[in-house]
């Protein structure tokens, strides 16, 4: 194998591996579940979601009970655009029920 055969083996290798990096934050999931009940006792689950953006809960009236069986931490809102100060923080393999007279969660983001 010539030297600049060589060369631009290497070369093309070093490139495939940044094109590769740079572009795979793009599909990255939270990997698992993410589940929540709604005030209907309905219980909706959602495998592997982006961890881009602001997500709004499946249900318009809000959900009453989350369940993060995912790989990552999330933010939840009472709002449907992931703003606000009454926001509660749900680690990873955790869940958390609304207390009564408290709002629904409508939103939720992931930490980062």
């Amino acid at each position: 194998m010539s030297v600049r055969r060589r060369l631009t083996t290497a070369t093309g290798a070093v490139l495939l591996t940044f094109a590769v990096a740079g572009c795979s934050s793009l599909g990255r999931t939270m990997v698992g579940t993410l589940s929540y009940e709604t005030d209907r006792e309905v219980v909706v689950t959602v495998t592997s979601p982006s961890v881009n953006g602001c997500h709004r809960l499946l249900a318009p009236s809000g959900v009453h009970r989350v369940e993060n069986n995912t790989l990552v931490d999330i933010r939840l809102y009472p709002t449907r655009d992931c703003k606000g100060e009454h926001n509660i923080y749900l680690p990873m393999n955790t869940s958390y029920r609304v207390a009564p007279g408290a709002l629904p969660w409508r939103s939720y983001s992931v930490i980062h």
